[in-house]
């Protein structure tokens, strides 16, 4: 009876019914080809010439098929080093796994990491580099780090007189902003700006709002510039052509994540640990799944996830057509709600909890059973404040 209640419940929170739950993408109309800065290399190939450059990239830098790299190697370009942040360069660390320096095995280059003992490149890092180009798939979440490095990165650039380009990329969850806004005490590597959760910019974008609201160190700033992207608006659909990280392989889990991320901060696993995390959630506690999974350890994606070797009841969102996420365009607060509701343990949250979350608010709201609609509604001051200086900085439209 109870996991009959359950999936009714979270019908009925999303508004779906049987029609709306279809296969993939079928029902997404095709937009005219999205270009990326990186591919836009005559716009920016007279900018690197005769220096010598440090690129800050991962598997996500491409220039159509080729990593951006290769491609600057292959027209002569001096590509000094390479700095690798959170997976590496090559994208197969887990979360949070520290990544070390070390020698690129292709090219020979070396790779310096900016993401484990040293999240800003030092003054020894950046010698000898005359201009850094940035080129990473984002995916438009705070406490997703690449925007963290980002920040560290321009800092860099600008207490060392480096100028620093962006090769903007498409952020697939650009067409919506939402949740609470960072508060300052909870600052830190998952979270470094006063923004919501999902604030609907690109990288290119965030770049120009670190540096116009003085967020670096001192409010210096860094010598900007950004290579936009071509045919994209923020309600663009964007297939990404590789995977941003290694737990998030598909664009469903992309699309889930701002949701279901949640439970990282929770003794709730998020389903790390599977073939399918983000889209998947629970616990050996939860009363009335109508799901069970148990986590393994798989390397390069999830060596040791929460709840290893124990069986989870919970919740699979895999059916969901990527029509039904796009057309939810807001943070899924029943998931965490119904979690907390039925997951018997003396403690469900954990302090990261307040990291992710950005606000010490919404772990008392849950806990005090407060509804998701007030819960939404103590954000939209935060939110009308941002989007009025989101304003300022947007690209495209």
């Amino acid at each position: 009876m109870r996991s009959i209640l359950i999936t009714l419940l979270i019908f009925y929170f999303l508004g779906f019914n049987s029609c709306t739950v279809q296969a993939d993408k079928g029902d997404v109309k095709e937009e005219k080809e999205i270009i990326v800065g990186a591919e836009r290399i005559e716009d920016y190939l007279n900018l690197i010439k005769n220096k010598k450059i440090g690129v800050v990239s991962n598997q996500t830098s491409l220039v159509k098929t080729a990593h951006l790299v290769d491609t600057l190697l292959v027209l002569g370009i001096n590509v000094e080093k390479v700095y690798a942040p959170e997976h590496g360069f090559r994208g197969d660390a887990d979360a949070g796994e520290s990544v070390d320096n070390m020698i690129d095995k292709k090219t020979g280059l070396p790779i310096i990491s900016i993401y484990g003992n040293n999240y800003k490149p030092t003054k020894e890092n950046l010698a000898g580099i005359d201009l850094m180009i940035f080129d990473i798939q984002d995916v438009g979440v705070r406490f997703f780090t690449y925007i963290s490095s980002l920040h560290y990165v321009m800092e860099a650039c600008a207490e060392n007189n480096i100028p620093l380009i962006v090769l903007d990329r498409p952020n697939p969850n650009g067409f919506y902003i939402d949740g609470p806004i960072l508060e300052k005490e909870y600052k830190s590597f998952v979270g470094m700006h006063p923004v919501p959760i999902v604030y609907g910019m690109t990288i290119g974008e965030y770049a120009k709002m670190i540096n116009g609201q003085g967020w670096l160190n001192d409010s210096i700033q860094c010598d900007l510039t950004v290579i936009p992207c071509e045919n994209y608006t923020h309600s663009s659909f964007y297939e990404l052509p590789v995977k941003p990280s290694p737990n998030l392989p598909t664009m469903k889990s992309i699309y889930l994540y701002p949701s279901t991320a949640f439970f990282e901060g929770t003794v709730v696993n998020e389903g790390r640990g599977t073939e399918t995390p983000f889209e998947v959630f629970g616990h050996p506690n939860f009363e009335g799944g109508d799901y069970s999974y148990t986590p393994i350890s798989i390397p390069g994606m999830s060596k040791n996830p929460k709840l290893l070797g124990q069986i989870c009841y919970g919740v699979d969102l895999r059916s969901m057509s990527i029509d039904s996420l796009r057309e939810m365009a807001k943070i899924q607060l029943e998931w965490l709600e119904l979690a907390y509701n039925y997951t018997k343990v003396d403690e469900f949250f954990i302090p990261f909890f307040e990291k992710i979350s950005g606000t010490a608010e919404l772990r008392k709201q849950i806990e005090n059973g407060v509804s998701t609609q007030e819960i939404r509604n103590s954000w939209k001051e935060g939110l009308v404040a941002f989007k009025a200086v989101r304003e300022r900085y947007l690209i495209y439209p």
